[in-house]
């Protein structure tokens, strides 16, 4: 089969960290499904993966971690419930691989809901091979039933992009009615962006790129700004998207007394030193966002299939994927990018 692998993380613009290969169809293993890859988003993480800002866990390893993908053959054990949350999958059925991968099930946080802060937890496109190829391994468990009237490509920036956005946003304690900002309106900013608005929220969206401001004022947004504005009304919550640690005070300084700021991204550059009073008193909080729970995932995924959400694709062949992930960095594209094998 065709698969990218990162042998050697450097600047996507540089060189080619990531190279092209034909590999061996993998083997399920015991709890696991071999999916044949419909499609697969490329998320930031991606980048941060092949360019080396994530150390890879697994030398020459295959990214991709928002994948659909059709049921082509089970390992021992798969077509059974696992940990209440896999009911059965069957050949020709379609199903997600995501970013969590796999946890231990039996530390204190596992056994708290807090899956997604395991020790042992593992990632697709990490600690193990993901869909920038076109087959690809995922334990039973922790593969995803997802929604109808959906494309593969509108599916696939749900698996991670949806997801994330969706857990920022409930990490954010957004106040029904409430004023959200968002920082940076990307693949997962423009889907969390509308599970606020379909829940009464007012948007304000801080951004650059002419057309990542245009998909915010086309879904709703009550103001659109520069990433560093201050929005005309204070903000009872926010969300920072970008991974840009310089952000965080501006986006700390627009937040009403009581507010949250929720930073999304697995990566964050270097953030400025804070200003107590100005930035942290009248109990603003700042909160970090770590991967998610399976739960989180089948709430969004619910969700998505009451409330159609509005996805912005831009589809790639698989062997596009490097200037796939060059476009992303550079900013070419709003909404999220798909490779279509």
């Amino acid at each position: 089969m065709r698969s990218w692998h990162v042998d050697e993380p450097g600047p996507v613009e540089a060189g080619r960290p990531l190279v092209r290969r034909d590999t061996p169809v993998p083997e399920p293993g015991p709890g696991e499904l071999l999916l044949r890859v419909r499609a697969c988003g490329v998320c930031r993480t991606d980048l941060h993966v092949t360019e080396g800002d994530l150390p890879v866990h697994r030398p020459g390893v295959t990214p991709g971690h928002e994948v659909v993908g059709e049921v082509v053959a089970l390992g021992s054990g798969s077509g059974t419930a696992a940990a209440g949350f896999a009911a059965g999958f069957a050949t020709g059925d379609r199903a997600g691989a995501a970013w969590l991968r796999s946890t231990d099930g039996t530390c204190v946080y596992c056994r708290r809901g807090a899956e997604n802060l395991c020790p042992g937890s593992r990632y697709t496109g990490w600690d193990s091979d993901g869909g920038y190829a076109e087959y690809l391994t995922v334990p039973a468990a922790f593969a995803h039933r997802l929604p109808d009237r959906y494309s593969d490509a509108e599916l696939a920036p749900l698996l991670c992009a949806g997801i994330i956005g969706y857990r920022a946003l409930k990490r954010a304690e957004l106040p029904e009615g409430g004023r959200l900002g968002i920082y940076g309106f990307g693949g997962s900013a423009h889907l969390a962006a509308q599970v606020a608005l379909a829940r009464g929220a007012e948007l304000y969206v801080m951004t650059r790129g002419a057309k990542s401001r245009e998909l915010a004022r086309s879904l709703g947004a009550a103001y659109v700004g520069a990433p560093a504005d201050p929005p005309p009304e204070p903000l009872d919550a926010a969300i920072l998207f970008a991974p840009a640690g310089e952000l965080v005070p501006p986006a700390l300084a627009a937040l009403d007394r009581g507010g949250t700021l929720a930073i999304a991204g697995i990566y964050l550059s270097d953030i400025p030193v804070l200003d107590y009073d100005r930035y942290l008193f009248q109990e603003r909080q700042l909160r970090s966002v770590t991967s998610n729970t399976r739960q989180d995932a089948r709430e969004f995924l619910d969700f998505a299939g009451q409330h159609h959400l509005s996805v912005t694709t831009h589809s790639y062949p698989l062997d596009a994927a490097d200037t796939a992930l060059a476009d992303l960095k550079a900013g070419r594209f709003d909404g999220a990018a798909v490779l279509l094998p």
